[in-house]
């Protein structure tokens, strides 16, 4: 059973009364598990197309389906629980709280989203901060924090729900070559650990060597044969 199935899926934004096509006719399945790189240049309808699978955007035609459920039928607030249920986000610029600490940003999910106990909250941020090697680093605010640290944070708060699918918008857009090296040996060992889905969208090749599994997107169609689907050997 497909993580993920989109049949048809169209996206049409209206810019001042002029409709503008941002995803055209797209259909591919994403099994769990997966390692997946949507790629493209700026303005190939990546991102609007994650923003579909994350259900912060709804299609406008087609159907999409994600963990067995018609996201392309949820209303604003069926999605939000969706999501809160199902979805983690790891964003190019990382979105953490400046007020808050490391751990604090990743507990904010527990808090806010799936209101988990104090008791739990604190386990499953701990092993998260050891998941991803930054225990020493759990009181640090993040202007206290480098790029990297930063990402793994927000790596950390994206997984710490134990979510099945975790959507990655350019997660190195804004990291040097060795630090979002560093970054994706991180979601994938996160992948094995924890069985998580891992979608990006990116045009970064050192994320595209990476993927297991890549399609790729020109002016909001998926290019017919290879690379798209193809599969990372090694």
């Amino acid at each position: 059973m497909s993580l993920v199935r989109a049949e048809t899926l169209g996206k049409v934004y209206n810019t001042v009364g002029v409709p503008v096509p941002a995803i055209r006719d797209v259909s591919f399945a994403i099994e769990p598990g997966a390692f997946v790189a949507f790629v493209g240049p700026s303005g190939s309808g990546k991102t609007t197309l994650l923003n579909m699978i994350g259900t912060l955007d709804p299609p406008t035609s087609g159907k999409l389906w994600v963990v067995d459920t018609d996201v392309s039928t949820l209303g604003r607030r069926h999605a939000a629980e969706f999501r809160g249920r199902h979805l983690g986000f790891v964003f190019q610029d990382f979105n953490l709280i400046p007020v808050l600490t490391a751990a604090e940003n990743i507990e904010y999910p527990l808090l806010m989203v799936q209101r988990r106990p104090a008791a739990e909250r604190r386990e499953r941020v701990h092993k998260m901060l050891e998941a991803v090697g930054i225990v020493e680093l759990a009181d640090k605010r993040p202007d206290q924090l480098s790029g990297g640290q930063k990402q793994r944070v927000a790596v950390a708060r994206a997984l710490v729900t134990n979510p099945q699918l975790v959507l990655a918008d350019e997660p190195t857009a804004n990291l040097d070559s060795a630090t979002a090296h560093r970054v994706i040996e991180l979601m994938r060992a996160m992948k094995d650990q924890f069985g998580t889905t891992f979608i990006f969208s990116t045009h970064d090749p050192r994320v595209m060597a990476e993927a297991e599994v890549t399609f790729r997107l020109t002016d909001g169609s998926l290019d017919q044969g290879p690379p798209a689907g193809s599969t990372r050997h090694g």
